[in-house]
């Protein structure tokens, strides 16, 4: 779930040069503060630290006979010394900083008569062969994935994360990004994304099996495709619920829809299961449907009430973390008295639409089965 100290909104920019992600990070910081519910917005680089630069011309530092490595570990020891060497005194081992002496770090004077010596014996100083200046760059340096990066980032307010995040995203996805730059959404963006996409699968895969299982029970491809028709109903409800009583369509919410989808199936299950039975007896289907939703409508009644007077506790709960418990008991309440309502009218319906179908490819097989003549020909 991350930790305390990381922002919830997180927009981490990729690049080579440090200077452009910055520049362009102040662009998305600025369209970042418009987005209502927003706050603390900050870049995780703050490029305002004074430095001395020192850009090293290599032509002139070969020429004089000195290597890079050579250059960058005089200045290392300059500027931080070395601590390499150790001093051992029984069983306890001291560091042994070795510095230049009397040597200013704020004085560019300084830095630009630092001495070298090359393979030959000569002294050289650094200005021979780099040019030495006073900047500002930045305080810190990020790399992600070994490129160089800058995060934006910012907290949420009296307003939802994902609906704050996916308004950021639409405003930064307005323009296009600078070339050789990336973008990458991190924190609960990142996991809400992960989370989702995981119920998604989760919805998916229960519809299938609820599918599976009742192939196995009515030994029919066919019949199943009726139940599965008061999944999309209950859905309905259980969104317009969490439209009407303002909540998110968050994780525990979506994981009530996944509970949906087996409880509001017995409703269909119900009539059509007890069509089937009437049929077998020789009923028609118009009738059968009548009858069975005459018959099982009390049942579907009692089961579906006590269910949503069950879930009633959990939605109307207001103590501690009971926002996750509102949002999962309201899409099931929803659910389930749409489907209540709803499943009597639509399960029949597509009942009659699949059995006509039905029965028309089995006509029309019938009548493409040839007809042998097994008298024999007339004779003159």
């Amino acid at each position: 779930m991350g930790s305390t100290s990381e922002a919830p909104i997180q927009l981490v920019l990729n690049g080579q040069h440090v200077d452009e992600l910055l520049k362009y990070a102040d662009t998305i910081l600025a369209k970042m503060k418009t987005v209502p519910g927003t706050s603390s917005q900050k870049v995780s680089i703050e490029n305002n630290k004074p430095e001395v630069s020192v850009k090293v011309d290599k032509e002139k530092m070969m020429a004089l006979g000195l290597r890079l490595d050579q250059v960058g570990s005089v200045i290392n020891l300059a500027f931080s010394g070395n601590s390499d060497s150790k001093l051992t005194q029984g069983q306890y081992d001291y560091d042994i900083t070795v510095k230049l002496d009397a040597f200013n770090r704020q004085s560019v004077d300084e830095l630009s008569q630092l001495s070298f010596v090359n393979a030959a014996g000569q002294t050289i100083r650094l200005d021979q062969f780099a040019a030495i200046e006073r900047t500002i760059g930045p305080a810190k340096l990020e790399r992600k994935d070994r490129i160089s990066s800058v995060t934006v980032s910012c907290e949420v307010v009296g307003r939802p994360q994902g609906t704050v995040g996916a308004e950021i995203k639409a405003l930064v996805d307005k323009d296009p990004l600078p070339e050789g730059m990336t973008i990458s959404y991190e924190g609960n963006m990142k996991q809400q994304a992960d989370a989702f996409g995981s119920m998604g699968m989760a919805l998916i895969a229960s519809i299938i099996f609820v599918y599976l299982i009742m192939v196995a029970l009515y030994d029919s491809y066919i019949y199943p495709f009726v139940v599965l028709f008061s999944i999309p109903v209950a859905m309905v409800g259980a969104l317009l619920a969490l439209a009407l009583t303002m909540q998110s369509l968050n994780i525990f919410s979506i994981l009530g829809i996944i509970m949906l989808v087996g409880l509001v199936a017995k409703n269909a299950i119900l009539l059509v299961d007890y069509t089937n039975q009437l049929k077998a007896k020789g009923m028609k289907t118009r009738e059968a449907l009548i009858e069975s939703g005459r018959t099982r409508l009390r049942p579907i009644l009692m089961t579906t009430i006590a269910m949503v007077i069950g879930m009633l506790p959990l939605a109307l709960a207001s103590g501690a973390g009971a926002e996750w418990k509102n949002g999962m008991a309201l899409a099931l309440i929803g659910g389930l008295t749409s489907s209540m309502l709803l499943t009597l009218v639509v399960v029949p319906v597509m009942y009659v639409i699949i059995d006509k179908i039905k029965d028309r490819f089995t006509r029309k097989n019938k009548e493409e089965v040839p007809v042998v003549n097994l008298l024999p020909a007339p004779t003159n």
